[in-house]
């Protein structure tokens, strides 16, 4: 711990630094005690069992030298970032010099965000390191300090990043359970539900794996970061797919609404008003659960892993689905190249139109 030491003499009121130990020059004063309540240079003083010193001896009493000192505090707060300097580095934590009136103190288990095997030997003296203040001022005048607050708040902050630019990460599996999967990514502990495991295996060979996701959930206030392995492999195949392309898939599932098309991984919406331009009366009457198909591709969500699909756009004649679905796989490829040349002719002529739109007011201003 940082001492106080006392020095009495002439000039103008000052604070020095010699050997760690923090020293007051003040001038000389008759030793007075203002209110008669013990300091807290007093309280330190028998803390640490230094003798008493006749006041007469020192010149100025403790209250004075408690208001002298107090022209040069740091105001220093909760939760504020400091950049303080290795004192002393022991099993039990470590001394910083923050440039407070008291060396901070930092707890072997704040000084990262993973136990530190050697506590004393994690530091070397005078490294400089930022940290943040975890708590007020004790009775000495010394604060708290943590390194592994301040490494957490940047690992939440890195995930946030992450999730706004919507790109999958790589995590490493740590344990595996019934109901998913326990990975570290980015210094933080996150989950995947078993439903979003997408193929990864629930069993305790995947630990350490190395395995692609993108984020379902990131609150930090809850210490919650919930993940999806499902998605992010969805999301790389979804590249491989653009809307107007012919995928083949299988019907993995039927719903009055319409058909889930299974496309190399990949779900596909097939809503009932992109079937035929037949009235559907009803979807589970007209393909088999685990029937193939072929389809066009409408629109991609790469939010939710899906693309929205089309049996519609592929009909010669409107009711062919219904009718003789197979004629309709047949002519697939030669009917979505009709239609995305029909929609690149439309698209042509929509910049043509708006083109003019622009020259004719541009004209009028003149």
């Amino acid at each position: 711990m940082e001492g106080v030491g006392f020095v009495s003499g002439s000039g103008a009121l000052g604070l020095v630094r010699n050997a760690g130990v923090r020293t007051c020059q003040v001038p000389t004063m008759v030793a007075t005690t203002a209110t008669g309540k013990q300091s807290k240079f007093e309280a330190m003083r028998k803390k640490y069992g230094v003798a008493a010193k006749d006041l007469g001896e020192v010149g100025f009493s403790y209250d004075e030298f408690d208001a002298a000192v107090a022209d040069y505090e740091y105001n220093l707060t909760m939760g504020e970032t400091v950049v303080g300097k290795i004192f002393e580095c022991t099993a039990r934590g470590a001394l910083v010099d923050i440039g407070a009136k008291a060396a901070g103190w930092l707890p072997a288990d704040e000084f990262a965000t993973a136990p530190v095997e050697v506590p004393s030997e994690y530091f070397a003296p005078e490294t400089a390191i930022e940290l943040i203040i975890a708590s007020r001022e004790d009775s000495n005048g010394q604060l708290t300090l943590s390194l592994r607050r301040l490494e957490f708040q940047r690992c939440w902050d890195r995930v946030i990043q992450l999730q706004s630019e919507d790109v999958p990460v790589f995590c490493e599996v740590v344990s595996v359970n019934r109901g998913g999967v326990l990975v570290k990514i980015q210094g933080l502990r996150g989950f995947i539900p078993q439903s979003h495991a997408g193929d990864l295996n629930m069993v305790d060979a995947e630990v350490g794996r190395q395995i692609s996701v993108k984020f379902l959930e990131v609150d930090p206030a809850k210490n919650r970061l919930v993940l999806s392995k499902k998605l992010a492999s969805a999301s790389r195949k979804m590249n491989n797919f653009a809307p107007g392309q012919v995928v083949e898939g299988v019907v993995s599932g039927t719903k009055p609404y319409g058909l889930f098309v299974d496309v190399d991984g990949v779900s596909g919406l097939l809503h009932i008003s992109q079937i035929s331009h037949s009235h559907i009366p009803d979807v589970a009457a007209l393909v088999d659960v685990g029937q193939p198909i072929k389809c066009m591709v409408l629109n991609q969500d790469k939010n939710k892993g899906r693309m929205s699909l089309s049996t519609k756009v592929l009909e010669n004649e409107p009711g062919d689905m219904v009718k003789d679905p197979e004629k309709v796989f047949a002519g697939a490829e030669e009917v979505a190249q009709r239609y995305r040349e029909k929609l690149e002719a439309e698209k042509k002529a929509s910049a043509e139109v708006a083109e003019e739109i622009v020259s004719a007011l541009d004209f009028a201003r003149v």
